[in-house]
């Protein structure tokens, strides 16, 4: 068995970065969204006010990115020249928009540690909707890495002791008696596979506008300014919606939502926005699923020192099989980098040639050329 082919897992330095920057992230998410509710699981503050905020500080951050370089007048020009793109984002802006709200409800109903097993379920769909958008056939291999990595997450629902039984009420004192134990048939479990859904489509849709030619828009810093505006527009919808638009910006909905805590866990998901389109610019979303598995580690621990949840034997198995998972596909991981020259297209592809598998997604994409042409 070979060891993991780290070249094409991280094709540069700073892919690395990105790599470890989202996972540390995500962790603190879970983290700060639990410890900013009250005793009964709730928040004093308007979730989706939260969300909203959140998505003009992405744009703001995005937009100052791009001035470092450019004028404002440009980013304006860029925009309204991309108006074909504005409107092809408000796909994924809205799936992202119904996923950070429900990441808010659903964080309220499990423990950090099953929320993310549990969304590991994205797995399998996403690797389906990775081959049909970008025709990058997975091998077996990578199929089975998948499959493990969601037999991993099923594990955590299954009770393998006696004394997992007896301390499920303890836990769930502990826990604020939230779900500790994993999926169960309920509305929560219709969120979760909501939220799941939305993560999935959002995240290989967004890849597919990041990477394609066609937009007219190829600055990553215009792409996600046009994001945050589609998504800030899809936030006010919801608060429309809820007839919470007024209430939302009144003083006191304002105080609570501006305390140390609340901002803390707005900035740490601007960050993750920032950093996730750079994730799908030079990775894909397959290596972004399992990084997503990764942050179980951290979380698990974390919410037991901070939050005294237990990790019982059924969480530990849970990870061990995702760890292997991690581990098998990282030996032959797909590459799906943003399209580029034709001489560099060719040095990429020489260096792959000596796997099988890199060699049938080689074809493959010869033959999309080739319709394309």
């Amino acid at each position: 068995m070979h060891g993991p082919n780290f070249s094409n897992l991280f094709p540069s330095r700073s892919s690395a970065v990105i790599f470890v920057s989202y996972i540390a992230l995500f962790v603190n998410q879970g983290i700060l969204v639990t410890a900013s509710q009250s005793e009964d699981n709730k928040y004093s503050f308007n979730t989706v006010t939260v969300v909203l905020l959140t998505e003009i500080l992405k744009l703001i951050v995005s937009g100052c990115l791009y001035c470092k370089d450019n004028s404002l007048k440009s980013l304006v020009n860029e925009v309204v020249a991309g108006s074909k793109v504005v409107l092809l984002y408000f796909v994924p802006a809205f799936l992202y928009c119904l996923y950070n709200n429900l990441a808010f409800v659903n964080l309220s109903k499990f423990d950090p540690t099953t929320y993310y097993l549990l969304l590991q379920f994205r797995v399998v769909i996403t690797g389906v909707l990775f081959q049909v958008i970008f025709k990058k056939y997975l091998s077996r291999r990578q199929w089975l890495s998948l499959m493990l990595l969601t037999i991993g997450c099923m594990v955590k629902q299954v009770n393998f002791s006696k004394d997992d039984d007896g301390n499920t009420s303890e836990a769930n004192t502990v826990a604020n008696a939230k779900n500790t134990s994993g999926f169960d048939f309920s509305i929560n479990a219709v969120f979760i596979l909501a939220q799941t859904l939305c993560s999935c489509l959002a995240g290989v849709y967004n890849e597919y506008l990041l990477k394609r030619e066609d937009t007219n828009v190829n600055n990553i810093y215009v792409q996600n300014v046009i994001m945050y505006l589609d998504s800030i527009v899809c936030n006010v919808s919801v608060l429309l919606f809820q007839g919470e638009l007024l209430n939302a910006f009144q003083v006191d909905s304002l105080s609570a939502v501006f305390r140390l805590n609340v901002i803390v866990i707005m900035v740490n998901n601007a960050a993750i926005g920032i950093v996730t389109s750079f994730f799908l610019k030079y990775m894909n979303s397959i290596i972004k699923t399992f990084a997503s598995a990764l942050e179980l580690f951290f979380t698990a621990i974390l919410s037991y020192l901070l939050f005294s949840i237990p990790i019982y034997m059924n969480t530990i198995l849970a990870i061990g099989i995702v760890s292997f998972a991690v581990f098998m596909y990282s030996q032959n991981p797909v590459v799906n980098l943003p399209t580029t020259s034709t001489s560099a297209r060719s040095s990429s592809n020489s260096h792959q040639e000596s796997s099988e598998d890199t060699k049938r997604l080689l074809m493959a994409e010869e033959g999309e050329i080739k319709d394309q042409s």
